[in-house]
């Protein structure tokens, strides 16, 4: 499954103001970390403002940030409302198909199948959850994992 540039842009823009929650970001700035057209960006952003995830400030000093909450921000909900259609196949389009095999085929069926898990598993995650984990606060040391020691084997067992 492919999403649509509109569908990737609106991600990008709302990950980018999740991790720069402390300011306002200008359209320009996104636009000009992700090489995205600035014009096109414009179309993302306002409608991301109508769905009610992003908020603009006008004014000089102006721009844009998180209307929500990132831990409320739900990946399944956002691609559905950022994209088109979920039509993979020709089959999935209303009325006539062209294909001879559209009456007995069964794949049209499977190809729902799949758009459906790739939907459920987007549902099942939020913008919270494609955040980088914080630093630890100055002074204190990060968690650091130490791999388990391996303990001797009793007598008469070997390890391979």
């Amino acid at each position: 499954m492919r999403l649509t540039s509109f569908t990737e842009y609106s991600l990008r823009t709302l990950l980018y103001l999740a991790m720069h929650r402390d300011q306002l970001v200008t359209i320009q700035d996104i636009a000009d970390t992700h090489s995205i057209s600035k014009n096109h960006l414009m179309k993302v952003v306002y409608q991301l403002g109508v769905h009610g995830y992003v908020e603009t400030v006008r004014g000089r000093h102006g721009g844009l940030r998180l209307k929500q909450e990132p831990g409320e921000i739900n990946l399944g909900k956002v691609v559905r409302e950022t994209e088109t259609d979920f039509h993979m196949a020709e089959c999935f389009a209303a009325g006539n198909t062209s294909c001879p095999l559209s009456s007995a085929c069964r794949l049209k069926n499977a190809l729902g199948m799949a758009a459906s898990a790739f939907l459920a598993t987007l549902d099942q995650q939020t913008l919270a959850t494609l955040l980088p984990e914080p630093a630890p606060p100055a002074g204190q040391a990060p968690l650091h994992f130490h791999p388990l020691e391996r303990k001797a084997a009793p007598a008469g067992f070997t390890t391979g």
